[in-house]
Parts: structure tokens; C-alpha cells; sequence
């Protein structure tokens, strides 16, 4: 018995419960990919692996409807892998550990994955049950969304028929997606050179206590950034007192805003007092600007030192030279991050934005990476172009990857008045049609099936990409019986 049973759909949530079992971060989805072939092959249903490890599975239509036009379900199968602290599984090979309280389901310690593994689990359960009545059904399952949607990008659609499809990742029940923002991934490079530092004291400096959340749904919300707070506290540290810069770390996904972030720095003796006092200055300071969005922000600072040596014990360590940590700092403080723009034709919706969700420091290098999504693509390209005119000012460069195109309003939609209106019969009330900041693979796969029709729409999940992340269930069946019904009654 699994730890989802006797939840409704019983089939949806145990074929979520199988998919949770298997590793599945992004650049691992080899193994559910191979899952999904099995299944595939097992319940006889013709089945496409390409190399990236994309599935596309065709699904006869029931009884009286097999030569009817297909229709298209997509999803993706990799997820966002973050963990608490202390928290010991390794999600490159370990499964998750579900659990379930009230009405939602959550996994232990760790993001959850319904963004989009609900998707895969309401594909299977469909695929299964031979009671139900659709048209065929042709499944596009990709790899890498979470990455820059580099499974969409990289799938060969031409064997499909269907023109309409239904994306079924989206976190909010009762609303249908019809737009998106288009993004690209930038990885600032700036080279460092080191340096044998004066004999000085170490401390680690932290921040913690974040809220984070997804960098398109969650951006508007005013969070902090980890690593933008780091780098707001070493530059007023280094205006004051004079710092040596040994060691800077934050944030694990350039599409998650990040919520804690480290540096180890080495001061003078006569030099704590000042610091330690900024720090709690800063500290407060911080908790009012946030006190609406990271009531729980903290900077907490404490003696650090390798192993054998004995803490406040001074000591020369090979770190920033003056030049290159001025220029760290500098690009720190400077660079854009958050909101840059609002909609000016949908209110309330972002329209351009930019999340620093990686920073890492090393021998050669600081790499910084950020997640640039907007619904205008000269917007998008005007932010690539502020970060790459200050990175290389400094001297640094900027790799682009991951470049997909906004999912475009379509005026005219074949299913959407119906889906509206089916959704409105089945539960009193009219769904929301909007569009979403956040990216979706419908604009890549639409610009490979001419006249494509999409929606997406999916069950309430809160704080994806977090350890926070958790599915309603009873959103979970709602969703899926009108997913049902509409393929009963979509001719």
C-alpha cells in the first residue's frame, strides 16, 4: 500500500506516487523517461523516445471515436530539486518522500514536484482507464522545462495530427492560461584573481529565512533575494571596514528566487565591533523593508575556521585581491533583479522581469545567473543588454542559453468558450482567462504545429519550487474530472 492510497482519483495519485519514486530533476529524466516507454509498451500504445529522452505516446481514441481529430496533452517530467538543510536524500538518486495531511500532499524535507508531475500522473490514469470516452489522444511529455525548456525546444513534432492541446502546467485551479512570457538564461562570467591576505579573524556571514517561490509567479510578490542581500551587506561592510573576501555562495536555480546565501570574510581584530554592529543595523533595516513579503529574514553572523584551528584565531588565507572584489561587489549591487516593468495592455500582469537565482565563486571565476522573462521581445533583449553592458565593463562576458518565445494571445480559440463553459456547468462559477509571467513550452510548440490552439490550466499547487511546495488533493480531482469530461465531450 503507498502512502497516497485511498486519495480520489485512486489512480492519479498512485501513478503520482510511482513518478515521485524516480529521481527526476532536471538533466536526469532518463529514468522516468524510461518509465513512461514502459507503460507505454506495456498497455500497447505506440510510443517515441528521442535522445534527449522526450516521450510522445498516441493513445486510440475510445469506442466510436478513433477517427476523430486528435487532441494534444502536454506536460514535462523534470522537476525543481531544492532541500531543507539537513535534510540527507540525494535527489539525483533517491525518490521523494511523500506524505500526506488534510488536503494536501507534500513531500518531506524537500520540493514536491506536482509542477509537473500531476500532469504525468493525469496522462497515465486517463491512458488506463478504459471507461472513459475521448477522442485519440496524442501525449508530448518533454525534458529540461525547468532549465530553459530545452526538451521543447529540441522535440520533433511532425508525426503529430492534433491542433489543439491542452498544457496541463499550470498551479491554479480556475484559471486558464492563454499567454506567457517569453525568457533566456544569462550566466555572467567575471574572472578573479587571488591573493595572500594579512593575518585577519573569520566570519561567516549568512542570510536566511526567505520565503523564495518561483521567478515568474512569485516575482511580483516583493520577495527578497538571498543573493542580492549578501551582496547589499558585503559592499556597505566593505565601505566601512576593510574586508578580505574568501569564500560566496547563494541560490541553486536561476528560475527559483533564492533563500539563503553565505560568504566567509576576514576581518581585523579592531574591526568587529563596527561590523558587528553594521550587521545588526542592516539586520533591522532589512526585516522593516521586507517585513510584508520575509517577516523572517535574518544575517547571522558568526566565527568561522577550518578544522584544527581554534575559533577567533587569526590567520592569512588566499582571497579576492582588492581589484577583483571591488568589481564583485560592484556587479553585486548593480545589476537589475526583480520587476522591471508591468503589462501596459493587461493589468496586474508582469510584463519583463529577472531573477539572480545562482551565484558561485570560484578559483577562476564569479558566475552569476539569472532567468529573464518578458511578454515583449525587445524588452527581454534590452535587460540581456544591460547586464551584458556592466558584466563587460568589469571585464567579464555573458553566455545566453535556453531562449524560447512568448506563447501569444490567440484571439480567435476554438476550445477555449468551451472549456469556459463546460468549467462554469460543472462548479458555479466562470474561470479566469488570463496570462501568466511565467514560462510555458506552449509558445515553442506552437511554433512547430501551424494554427496550434492551446490552453493551459492545472490543480492548486502552492509554493512550487520550494520545500514549502505542497498539492491540494481535492483541487487535484476537480481538475481532473472536468479534464475528463471535456475529452468526453470535445468532437
Amino acid at each position: 500500500m503507498g502512502v497516497l492510497s485511498g486519495l480520489e482519483p485512486e489512480k492519479v495519485f498512485y501513478y503520482f506516487e510511482e513518478i515521485s519514486g524516480i529521481p527526476r530533476g532536471s538533466y536526469h529524466e532518463k529514468a522516468v523517461s524510461d518509465y513512461l516507454v514502459d507503460f507505454a509498451r506495456k498497455h500497447g500504445f505506440d510510443v517515441y523516445q528521442d535522445d534527449l529522452y522526450n516521450v510522445i505516446m498516441w493513445i486510440p481514441g475510445s469506442e466510436g471515436r478513433t477517427q476523430e481529430e486528435p487532441v494534444i496533452l502536454q506536460g514535462h517530467m523534470d522537476m525543481v530539486c531544492e532541500k531543507d538543510a539537513g535534510v540527507s536524500i540525494d535527489m539525483e538518486k533517491e525518490g521523494l518522500t511523500l506524505a500526506w495531511e488534510g488536503d494536501y500532499v507534500y513531500a518531506k524535507g524537500t520540493t514536491l514536484g506536482g509542477d509537473d508531475g500531476i500532469a504525468l500522473a493525469y496522462m497515465l490514469a486517463i491512458a488506463e482507464d478504459e471507461a472513459l470516452s475521448h477522442p485519440p489522444l496524442e501525449y508530448v511529455i518533454t525534458v529540461c522545462e525547468e532549465v530553459g525548456m530545452e526538451g521543447a525546444a529540441g522535440i520533433d513534432l511532425s508525426k503529430l495530427k492534433g491542433k489543439c492541446m491542452l498544457n496541463l502546467d499550470s498551479e491554479e485551479e480556475g484559471i486558464f492560461l492563454s499567454s506567457c512570457a517569453g525568457g533566456i538564461t544569462t550566466r555572467s562570467i567575471l574572472p578573479v584573481v587571488w591573493g595572500k591576505s594579512p593575518e585577519r579573524i573569520w566570519y561567516q556571514l549568512s542570510v536566511s529565512g526567505l520565503l523564495g517561490g518561483h521567478s515568474g509567479c512569485e516575482i511580483d510578490k516583493g520577495r527578497a533575494n538571498a543573493v542580492r542581500i549578501l551582496g547589499r551587506v558585503l559592499y556597505a561592510l566593505s565601505r566601512q571596514v576593510g574586508l578580505c573576501l574568501y569564500s560566496m555562495a547563494g541560490g541553486k536555480k536561476d528560475n527559483a528566487i533564492p533563500v539563503e546565501a553565505q560568504a566567509v570574510i576576514g576581518l581585523q581584530e579592531n574591526e568587529l565591533p563596527e561590523a558587528e554592529c553594521l550587521i545588526a543595523q542592516m539586520e533591522r533595516t532589512l526585516q522593516e523593508e521586507y517585513k510584508k513579503s520575509d517577516a523572517g529574514i535574518r544575517l547571522e553572523w558568526k566565527p568561522w575556521q577550518v578544522s584544527g584551528e581554534k575559533a577567533g584565531q587569526s590567520a592569512s588565507r588566499l582571497v579576492l585581491d582588492r581589484e577583483s572584489q571591488a568589481k564583485v561587489l560592484t556587479l553585486l549591487m548593480a545589476l537589475p533583479d526583480g520587476v522591471e516593468g508591468m503589462s501596459m495592455s493587461v493589468p496586474g500582469l508582469v510584463e519583463t522581469s529577472l531573477n539572480l537565482g545562482i551565484m558561485e565563486l570560484n578559483q577562476e571565476h564569479l558566475l552569476l545567473q539569472h532567468a529573464i522573462r518578458s511578454s515583449v521581445a525587445t524588452r527581454k533583449e534590452e535587460v540581456v543588454s544591460r547586464v551584458e553592458s556592466l558584466v563587460t565593463m568589469l571585464g567579464g562576458r555573458v553566455e545566453k542559453k535556453g531562449d524560447y518565445p512568448a506563447w501569444e494571445y490567440r484571439e480567435e480559440s476554438r476550445i477555449r468558450p468551451g472549456m469556459a463553459a463546460l468549467y462554469e456547468k460543472m462548479f458555479g462559477k466562470k474561470p479566469l482567462v488570463q496570462g501568466i509571467h511565467a514560462g510555458l513550452e506552449c509558445g515553442l510548440l506552437a511554433g512547430k504545429i501551424k494554427g496550434l490552439d492551446c490552453i493551459s490550466f492545472g490543480p492548486d499547487i502552492l509554493d512550487i519550487h520550494t520545500t514549502k511546495e505542497r498539492l491540494s488533493i481535492s483541487s487535484a480531482r476537480r481538475v481532473y474530472e472536468f479534464l475528463t469530461a471535456f475529452l468526453a465531450e470535445q468532437r
